[in-house]
């Protein structure tokens, strides 16, 4: 008796549904991992702000230092490489270290909360916090720039930032320039073309960038460092005007682009 079997072309053609059915599949499932990714994200930056918070509580409503790795009680330590500019990171002992030694580890003892999910093979800091919340005070960040050092200071809890989900690790704090209508600090691009930031009043919220500059250069900018880059779209200058505001309350020159 001859024996059933399937032909080539049926094999083929089996073979053919099966991708298919994967090219339409994978988008979606990628979707879902992001959206855990960033959901994980959101909570490590609530975790964050709880313990900034309660450092402010047990400190005369004082703000931890966001000066990371120069100030000797900053909210953590010396994570970062000399030469971070190009992308080098420190061996992972020394930024488990650099955690372990900051003012918020008495607060929050687990290394990964420190961390985006999305961050690469060997960071272990991915978060900065912004500037103006008793962040580096820079020489050119603009006249008229006000530091947050008490919590008394703040005045809109809920639109000032704090943490921002920068990436990869990079000295001192995340730098937003107040006068000028360039990017200190590029932006970074994570979970679908946006990122994960919090604010002082305890709240996280995920902000999706408007413009594809704002998008193209954060990419490049992911493991680098560049200054000064103006906005080469009106929706890039929308990005950029969120993040001064929300770094300063205001901006420190009149924009292009009206609201």
């Amino acid at each position: 008796m001859r024996k059933k079997a399937f032909t080539l072309i049926e094999l083929l053609v089996v073979i053919a549904i099966i991708a298919i059915l994967m090219a339409i599949l994978m988008p979606a499932l990628n979707r879902a991992r992001e959206q855990g990714k960033r959901a994980m994200c959101m909570g490590n930056v609530k975790q964050l702000m709880l313990a900034w918070i309660m450092y402010a509580d047990d400190n005369n409503q004082k703000i931890v230092s966001g000066n990371a790795g120069y100030d000797r009680r900053a909210w953590v330590g010396r994570g970062f490489s000399d030469d971070y500019g190009n992308g080098v990171m420190l061996p992972e002992e020394e930024q488990r270290e650099a955690i372990r030694e900051g003012a918020l580890w008495d607060y929050v003892k687990d290394e990964g909360l420190y961390k985006c999910p999305t961050g690469v093979r060997g960071q272990f800091i991915t978060y900065a916090i912004m500037d103006s919340m008793n962040g580096l005070s820079r020489s050119n960040e603009g006249t008229g720039s006000r530091h947050k050092t008490n919590m008394n200071d703040i005045e809109k809890m809920a639109e000032s930032m704090v943490f921002i989900d920068e990436g990869w690790v990079t000295p001192d704090s995340f730098a937003v320039h107040f006068n000028r209508e360039v990017w200190w600090d590029d932006a970074p691009v994570r979970h679908g073309d946006g990122v994960v930031l919090s604010f002082a009043d305890g709240h996280g919220e995920h902000h999706k960038w408007k413009g594809s500059d704002t998008i193209i250069e954060g990419r490049k900018a992911a493991m680098s460092h560049v200054n000064d880059r103006a906005p080469t779209t009106t929706d890039g200058e929308r990005d950029l005007h969120y993040i001064q505001k929300g770094c300063w309350g205001e901006l420190g020159y009149t924009p292009d682009v009206w609201y």
